[in-house]
C-alpha cells in the first residue's frame, strides 16, 4: 500500500476510534447508572472505556510481537496523560482544589502500579507475576469504589479485626470519607441519564468499532514508521500514545477552563492503572514482553517519577496549581527530548538518560521544599481540609467539595 494511502488510513482509523470511544463511554455510563453503580465506580468504568484505543492498539502490537510498540503505547500514553490532564489542566484552570484523602488513596494505587510496571519492564518478574501484583490492589480498590461511601460505613471492620479494633475503626472511617470525597469530585461530571436497552446494543457496537479501528490505526502507524525509519519505541511511545490519549486531553482542558477539573486526578490515575493492567500486563502474560528494552525501561522510569512528583505536589498543596502544571509539562518535554535523542541507539549513554531524570528530580525536590504562599498544610492527618489555591469552580470556595472532572464526558457535552 502506498505510504500516502497509509497516512489517510491512519488518520481515518484514529478519528473513528476516538470518536466511537466517546460514544462507548457515554453508553457505559448510562448502563452503569441503570445498574445503580456509585459515582466512583462509574468513573472507573468510564476510564476503562476511554482507554479502549490505547489498550487495543497495544494488544494488537503485542500480538504481532512488536513489544516496543505495545509497551510504548501504554506507558507512553500514561506519561502523556500526566502532562495533558494534570499539567495542562492545571495551567488552564489556574488552580484545582482536591481532597487530600483522594490524593492519598488514589496515589497509593498509582504508585504501586507504576512500580510494578517498571519492575516488569526490567524483566525482574514475568508479566504474569506483574499482573497478579497489579490485580492484588486494583480488585480491592474496585470493590471499595463499588461499595460506595454509604455501604462501606455499614461494613463493621472493627468487629472483624479483634486484635486492633481502634485501628480498624480509624481505617473504616478514613476509607469511608475518602471514597465519599472522591464521589463528590465526580458527581457533577458523571450524571448520565438512566440507561435503556438500546444503550447496551450501542455500547456493544461501539466496542467492536473501537477495537477494529484501533487495530487498523496501529497497523498503519507501525507501517508508516517503518517506511520512514522511525524507531518502534517512538512510534508507540510518542505518536500512538499521544493520538490515542487526545480525547481525554481535550476533555480535561475543556472542563478545567470551566472550573470543573477536580476529578482530573482520579481520572488520570485510574486510567493509567487500567492501561497497565489491561493493555500491557494482561496481553504480555500471553505473548511475553520479549527482550528487555532500554527505552521501554526509560519510559517506565519516567512514568513512575512523574506520577510520584504529581502526587507529592497535589498532596502538599491540596490540589494542582499552575506552577505544578508547568513543572509536569516541562518534565514531559525533557522526557521527550531524552527519548527522541536516544531512540536510535541500542545502548544510550548516561548523559542522555539518567542526567535528565536527575535534573527533573532535583527540580521537583527543590519545588517541594519551597512551600508556596497561602498554602495551608492542614491538621496533619492525610485527607484533612483542602488548602489554598482558590476555588475549583466559579464562585466556590476552597473548602467546598470539588465536583469537577476530566472524564471524557460531561453534563454539558453529553449526547
Amino acid at each position: 500500500m502506498p505510504v500516502a494511502l497509509q497516512v489517510v488510513v491512519f488518520c481515518v482509523a484514529a478519528a473513528v476510534s476516538l470518536v466511537t470511544s466517546y460514544l462507548l463511554v457515554t453508553r457505559l455510563e448510562r448502563i452503569g447508572e441503570r445498574l445503580r453503580l456509585s459515582e466512583a465506580l462509574l468513573g472507573l468504568v468510564a476510564a476503562l472505556a476511554a482507554d479502549a484505543p490505547e489498550i487495543t492498539s497495544a494488544v494488537a502490537a503485542l500480538a504481532q510481537h512488536q513489544q516496543k510498540v505495545g509497551a510504548g503505547v501504554i506507558i507512553g500514553s500514561n506519561v502523556f496523560n500526566l502532562a495533558a490532564l494534570l499539567g495542562l489542566g492545571g495551567i488552564v484552570a489556574g488552580s484545582i482544589a482536591l481532597h487530600r484523602r483522594v490524593v492519598m488513596l488514589g496515589g497509593v494505587i498509582a504508585l504501586w502500579i507504576a512500580a510494578v510496571c517498571l519492575i516488569t519492564s526490567t524483566g525482574t518478574i514475568p508479566p504474569a507475576a506483574g499482573l497478579a501484583a497489579a490485580l492484588a490492589v486494583l480488585v480491592p480498590y474496585a470493590v471499595l469504589l463499588g461499595a460506595g461511601a454509604r455501604r462501606l460505613q455499614q461494613v463493621p471492620l472493627a468487629r472483624r479485626w479483634d486484635a486492633w479494633p481502634a485501628v480498624a475503626r480509624r481505617w473504616e472511617a478514613w476509607l469511608a470519607v475518602a471514597i465519599s470525597e472522591e464521589e463528590q469530585e465526580l458527581e457533577e461530571v458523571i450524571h448520565p441519564p438512566h440507561g435503556r436497552r438500546r444503550d447496551v446494543f450501542l455500547a456493544a457496537g461501539a466496542l467492536v468499532v473501537v477495537v477494529a479501528a484501533s487495530v487498523v490505526m496501529e497497523r498503519a502507524g507501525t507501517s508508516i514508521g517503518a517506511h520512514f525509519g522511525v524507531p518502534q519505541i517512538v512510534t508507540g511511545g510518542v505518536v500512538l500514545a499521544a493520538v490515542t490519549s487526545l480525547p481525554n486531553a481535550v476533555a480535561a482542558v475543556y472542563l478545567a477552563a470551566r472550573g470543573r477539573g477536580a476529578a482530573m486526578l482520579s481520572t488520570t490515575l485510574n486510567s493509567n492503572a487500567l492501561n497497565v493492567a489491561a493493555g500491557l500486563l494482561l496481553p504480555a502474560s500471553i505473548t511475553g514482553l520479549g527482550p528487555v528494552s532500554v527505552h521501554s525501561v526509560l519510559i517506565a522510569v519516567w512514568y513512575l517519577v512523574l506520577t510520584a512528583a504529581a502526587l507529592a505536589f497535589a498532596f502538599r498543596d491540596g490540589g494542582v496549581r499552575r506552577a505544578t502544571g508547568a513543572f509536569i509539562i516541562g518534565s514531559y518535554l525533557v522526557f521527550l527530548g531524552s527519548l527522541l535523542t536516544t531512540a536510535h541507539s541500542a545502548a544510550p549513554g548516561i548523559g542522555l538518560t539518567v542526567v535528565p531524570l536527575v535534573v527533573v528530580g532535583v527540580a521537583g525536590v527543590a519545588g517541594l521544599a519551597r512551600r508556596p504562599a497561602g498554602v495551608d498544610p492542614g491538621p496533619g492527618q492525610p485527607g484533612a481540609d483542602r488548602a489554598g489555591g482558590g476555588p475549583s469552580r466559579g464562585g466556590g470556595q476552597p473548602g467546598d467539595g470539588p465536583p469537577a472532572g476530566a472524564s471524557t464526558t460531561s453534563e454539558e457535552s453529553r449526547s
